[in-house]
Formats: structure tokens, sequence, C-alpha cells
């Protein structure tokens, strides 16, 4: 009788992927320009060099002014001077207003500015050149003025070692003065995908084959992710064929992703290739779609060695078992925080009376009223519903969904960009 093993739970396999990947972690940092260090993982700290904003300045176009100067509406004070944003003012007198432009430097003995919209700019006296100003309200002290280091303080860390570069992120370093960025180099991954059936798009499509859908899937998915993808291409469904494309894939790089080869028929090579060149441990895991996972190492010839995951074959399972195990050892690799994200509360605007014992990913879109539409057909073949979906549903084992429930939404956008 064969024997029958309880499947892992999602945790508990990405506890394990966690594990077996830090070991792997990628000790090698770059330093590359501000400019160019979009979608990559901080090595260390970044540390502010200066106070944001080094002086105080001010938020609006108007006239800085002290506020006990205006004690009632419509009190005329002669302009004494003209600031522009990035030339500092003189010190202003009592009794005076200084014209600023936002982002000007407000001038020691100024305590508030008037926004000019409250402000009626006069001619001057003979005497005056710059003219006058009716402030027609009573200014509070400290109004419309950003504080010296109100963003940021000196020496505060403004990003931390493991977050991904955002575009915001790249203005924040910027901000403070940081014109190059520590970063991990960029994980080396080899792809290749496994079956006789498989062909490329363009070529006579035989007999019972199928075009490659998922080589083109999870190498976006990879360069996506900032990787340095080496594509191996189609490996035939032999024993030593498969032996000779992991030993060429550990060789010079960190991951091996593979698909297709991971379930247990005969013309499925994956496992006792890997044993043979390393280790393999084939898992179940309590999910749909993408219940097959193989996780093991590739020895290289100098004894260290790559890590390798084996994603099942189907086009929706493989791509919902990347999204949620591949990232994850990516994130190991390099340092980063490897929890899933965090997930959305949202309506759900369909039934699903039918539950899976297994934890589901369910393909959903948002709809004009902020609930969540399911895509028809919820086969792991169906790769139509992850170009129609912009997110996925994360639903528990056996929870039924009734239309108007409150239930977890992963935005695809975070779970890709991890």
């Amino acid at each position: 009788m064969k024997e029958t093993r309880p499947l892992l739970s999602l945790d508990e396999a990405l506890a394990r992927l966690v594990a077996g990947s830090r070991p792997h972690a990628i000790v090698h940092t770059d330093t590359v320009p501000t400019f160019d260090a979009l979608g990559r993982v901080l090595a260390a700290e970044v540390l502010s060099s200066l106070d944001v904003p080094p002086e105080d300045n001010t938020s609006m176009d108007g006239y800085a002014l002290h506020a006990d100067d205006v004690l009632q509406a419509g009190t005329v004070l002669p302009v004494s001077q003209r600031i522009p944003a990035g030339v500092p003012g003189l010190p202003l007198a009592r009794g005076t207003a200084a014209r600023i432009f936002t982002g000007g430097q407000v001038p020691a003995g100024a305590d508030a500015v008037v926004m000019q919209e409250q402000c009626e700019a006069l001619p001057a006296p003979e005497s005056q050149g710059l003219g006058q100003v009716r402030v027609n309200t009573v200014p509070e002290h400290g109004q419309w003025i950003r504080r010296r280091g109100e963003d940021v303080r000196f020496g505060a860390a403004v990003l931390h070692k493991g977050a991904r570069l955002t575009p915001q992120a790249l203005g924040l370093a910027a901000s403070v003065g940081a014109a190059m960025l520590p970063v991990v180099r960029r994980p080396r991954v080899a792809l290749f995908s496994t079956g006789d059936e498989l062909m490329m798009p363009g070529e006579p499509l035989r007999p019972g084959a199928i075009y490659n859908s998922n080589r083109f899937t999870l190498r976006g998915l990879l360069q996506a992710a900032g990787c340095e993808v080496r594509d191996l291409g189609i490996v035939p469904d032999r024993l030593d064929a498969t032996r000779a494309a992991l030993r060429e894939a550990a060789a010079h790089n960190d991951l091996i992703v593979t698909c297709g080869g991971v379930s247990v028929g005969e013309e499925d090579h994956l496992k006792p290739a890997a044993q043979a060149e390393g280790t393999l441990e084939h898992w179940q895991i309590a999910i749909k779609p993408g219940k097959p996972l193989a996780f093991g190492q590739v020895r290289r010839a100098d004894g260290s060695a790559a890590l390798l995951l084996g994603l099942p074959g189907n086009p929706v399972s493989a791509f919902v078992t990347y999204l949620l195990c591949v990232t994850t050892v990516l994130r190991a690799l390099q340092g980063a925080a490897t929890a899933l994200p965090p997930g959305l509360p949202l309506r759900a605007a369909f039934d699903w009376p039918r539950p899976d014992r297994r934890r589901e990913f369910l393909r959903v879109r948002l709809n004009a009223d902020g609930a969540l539409e399911l895509f028809a057909n919820q086969s792991s073949g169906v790769l139509t519903s992850a170009v129609w979906a912009d997110g996925l549903l994360d639903n528990p084992p056996g929870q039924a969904i009734a239309r108007g429930d409150m239930v977890r939404y992963l935005p695809l956008a975070d779970l890709i960009a991890r």
C-alpha cells in the first residue's frame, strides 16, 4: 500500500525554505549610483548626512514676518527684502515683512509666513523701493514654516538594510545627500523547463505538444524581481540530460528554478537527477493551485552548492507557487524580510460555496465598487485567469465565501515586486 504523507501547510513550507536559503545568502555587495539603484536591495542602512530641511523654510509663497507685528487684520508693513528659494535672506527687522517664495529660507527674526492670497501688495512710498503689504489676517506663530530637521534629523537611519529600493526611496536617499548606495549583488538564477511535449512559439505545433508558456512567465517574473537570469531552455525528458543541465546551472548561479518534472511519474527525472547531483526533497503543500514543490541543492565542483526549486508544470500553479515560494527564497538570499504581504480586507462580490480543504489562492480583481470579482474558471491550467486578475484572494482551508463577506486580498503588484 502506498504511504500517504501529510501535506505541509504553506507557513511551514515557507519557514523551511527560509531556513534552507539563509545559509546561502549572497554576501557580495555592490556600491552603485543612487540613480541606478532602483529595485536593488540595500546591504546597509542609509544614514542622513544633514537635517532635512537643513534650515527653516516656507511651504507657501507669501510674506515672512513676526506674528506680534500683526495684531489685527489689515495691518500694513513695509517689505524690506525678497527671498527666493536657494538665496538666504538677511535678518528681518521688526515691523517689516519679507516677500518669500516656496522653499525659501525663513530669515532670522521672522516666526510666521502669511500666504500671498491673504495679503495685498501696495505701492511703495518714495523711500521704499520694495513696496508694502497689507496683511488681511491675524497670523499664528509658526504657521506655514517647515522647521529644520522636521523630516529627517542628522545621523538618522532613513532606509534600512534589506529594503528593496523604490523610486520614492531613491528620492529620500538623494534628499539626505546619498550619491551612492550599498546594495546586495543581484541574485543569479538559472531557469529551465523539462518535458518532451514542450515547444517554443514560432515552431509548428506537432500533435500532442504544447507551447512553453511557463518559460516566458517565469523568466519575466525573475527579471521583474531584479535577477540576472540565465535561461537554459527546454531539457529533454532524460536523466542524463537533466543531470547535465543541473551541473551547468549550478556552476555560476545562486538559485536554479525548474518547471515540470516534480511529480512522481516515470518520465519525471528531476528528483533522481538532483539527488545524484546534490539533494532534493519533494513536498506536497496544502495550497491550491500549486501542491507539488521540490527544494534542494546542487553541488558545485568546489564543494559549494546552488539552491534548487522545482515548480509544478501547470501554468497557474507555476505562477502562484513562484509568487509564494520563489520570491521568499530570493528575499532570504538577499537578507530581506521574507514574510508575505499582509493583504487587504475587502468585500467579495461573489459566492464560493464549495471551498477546498487546502488553502486556496483564487484569481480575483477589484471592481468599480471596491469589491472583488472572481474569474469564473479557477483551473490551474487557465493562464487567462492570471492575466485577467489583479490579485489573489487568500482563502483559508475549508472556508466558504458568501457575497459581501470580508476576505484577504493580495495585490499581484505587491507579490511580484516584494
